[in-house]
């Protein structure tokens, strides 16, 4: 009797028989696009959408039966994601399980795009290449870039130069709301898919330098612009600002009207300020700025009341070689130089005057933009302002007269006051 072709397998086949129909079911299953690698847990495999209902993905990924993305993997798709899925696409997927109670192979394709992102991260840390994203949020630390499925982290120190110099306000609101939505270029600097850490840099993907940034803040610089910057540091001669990447100096002097010590009398690092421009040396690359010219001059009130020709009350408060300075009021001093003090020749001050002096005075110079007075001694008889003195006499006897007028007016109404009551 001949044996069926088809017959089973039974115990009286021998071992070679048994070796020869595995290799034939092997070779069977090959032609039909099969293999025995099942999938296994924590694999990431990529599958063909083969349908999409409301409420779970139908994909197969080459296995005898398909598996299935539902429940909360499939609830986990953002919807903006699941809109863009269609069937024939391939995409990649998660294995969650082989096979659950029911005997299906359950998918994830969240999990699957957050593993293929991880994989792409660390790529990109290998390859020490640059890419572009767009900053999607922010935090108190710095910006959060999208980067596939994940979002990287940009700490604020390894933001660009040119970014942070635009950077002012107190709160991240202000430093980095307006920069979201902005392309930016990036390097992965470090992956750690354990911990869920992403770090990228744009300092590293610039090719900007200190140097090149401020080639190009100084040629859109002019004298006079006023600009919005960040003390930087502090020094005995002055303050350093950035203003828009490059920093400038605001020497002790442009600080404030006020005579102070230190910078750190009045400013801190880190605080915001506003700066006008009031030198550029483009040689040196060196910015020049000033605060104070920003404020109202408190000198210019102050000397409003006096004029050239005018004679004035002065303490001397100190003797140089060159001359003497006296006090008209508070701290506001005029220089009386040597060759002002005496008609006669003298090597020193000294030889006339000494500090404490109480002396009249003549303004021979006002210079409001240096803020210095002009006095003079020798000159209080002089000729050349008799006019003056003499009208200044009568405006004074006037003045006087009406002051005396008031005054007995006064008295007047105060003696009649005082009858009419007694009258009464």
């Amino acid at each position: 009797m001949t044996e069926a072709p088809n017959a089973p397998l039974t115990q009286d086949n021998t071992p070679n028989e048994n070796n020869n129909n595995l290799e034939n079911m092997a070779s069977l299953l090959e032609k039909e696009g099969m293999d025995f690698e099942f999938p296994k847990q924590g694999e990431i495999r990529k599958g063909v959408i083969a349908s999409i209902t409301s409420s779970e993905i139908l994909v197969s990924i080459g296995t005898k039966s398909e598996g299935l993305i539902t429940g909360k993997e499939f609830e986990n798709i953002p919807r903006e994601d699941l809109e863009k899925l269609k069937e024939g696409q391939e995409i990649p997927v998660f294995v969650v399980t082989p096979e659950d109670q029911n005997g299906n192979l359950i998918l994830s394709f969240s999990r699957g795009l957050e593993e293929e992102s991880w994989a792409k991260a660390t790529q990109y840390l290998n390859s020490k290449e640059s890419y572009k994203s767009t900053i999607v949020g922010y935090n108190k630390g710095g910006l959060i870039v999208q980067m596939d499925s994940l979002r990287g982290f940009i700490p604020a120190s390894q933001i660009s130069l040119s970014r942070r110099a635009n950077v002012t306000g107190d709160t991240p609101e202000e430093r980095w709301s307006n920069m979201v939505g902005q392309e930016i270029e990036y390097r992965v600097i470090e992956v750690d898919q354990e911990r869920r850490r992403l770090i990228l840099s744009e300092r590293a993907a610039s090719t900007e330098t200190r140097e090149s940034i401020k080639d190009r803040v100084i040629d859109g610089l002019k004298p006079g612009d006023i600009k919005t910057g960040k003390v930087t540091s502090l020094a005995d001669f002055g303050a350093f600002v950035n203003i828009s990447g490059a920093d400038g100096l605001v020497h002790l002097s442009e600080i404030s009207w006020d005579r102070i010590n230190h910078p750190k009398d009045v400013l801190a690092i880190g605080q915001e300020v506003q700066v006008k421009v009031i030198s550029i040396d483009d040689e040196k690359k060196r910015i020049g700025l000033s605060i104070r010219q920003l404020q109202e001059d408190p000198w210019k009130t102050r000397i409003d009341k006096f004029q050239v020709g005018q004679l004035v009350e002065g303490t001397i408060t100190r003797l140089t070689k060159f001359g003497a300075f006296a006090r008209l009021e508070d701290d506001l001093e005029g220089l009386i130089h040597i060759s002002e003090i005496s008609d006669k020749h003298i090597e020193h001050p000294k030889e006339v005057l000494k500090e404490g002096d109480v002396l009249t005075l003549r303004i021979i110079k006002i210079s409001p933009e240096k803020h210095r007075i002009g006095l003079s001694l020798k000159r209080v008889d002089s000729m050349a302002y008799a006019d003056m003195d003499w009208q200044n006499l009568l405006e004074d006897e006037v003045f006087d007269e009406i002051e005396s007028d008031d005054t007995t007016s006064q008295v007047k109404d105060v003696s009649t006051s005082t009858t009419s009551d007694q009258v009464e």
